[in-house]
């Protein structure tokens, strides 16, 4: 068994999905592992991961709306406050989601589907530099 560890620096423009499918091959190319698992862990409580769609932009701009309509960034209704009025529902929007996945590892290359993109998915309305561990066991 072999492993191998990554820090994936994300720079976001504000709420939004980034792919990150590019940048995640790039590196698992270069690890020389066939067969295993790869971890992806988003190190922060104000971002999450997350594998969707990446032929339709529509379905990008659905997932915000979505989050935009469920969890209002209305500061009348949160008392955590410290970081702006988009902290609290960056927080809960990152609760609804996840901060780590796991993809199989087939032949060196991640076993996603055709359509299937990895994101980062920004719920901070602001930049932000987003930290995700990649997390590589195989053989």
């Amino acid at each position: 068994m072999r492993q191998a560890q990554h820090d994936l620096i994300v720079r976001t423009n504000g709420q939004d999905l980034y792919e990150i499918t590019g940048a995640v091959v790039s590196w698992l190319r270069d690890q020389n592992i066939e067969q295993g698992l790869l971890t992806l862990f988003c190190r922060h409580t104000s971002a999450s991961l997350t594998i969707q769609e990446n032929a339709d932009p529509d379905v990008r701009a659905d997932l915000l709306a979505f989050f935009r309509r469920t969890v209002a960034e209305d500061p009348s209704l949160y008392a955590h406050d410290m970081e702006g009025p988009d902290d609290m529902p960056a927080h809960i929007r990152s609760a609804l989601t996840d901060v780590s996945i796991g993809i199989p590892v087939s032949d060196g290359r991640l076993v996603l589907g055709t359509w299937q993109g990895i994101y980062l998915f920004e719920h901070r309305q602001g930049p932000q530099r987003r930290q995700v561990v990649l997390h590589l066991s195989g053989l």
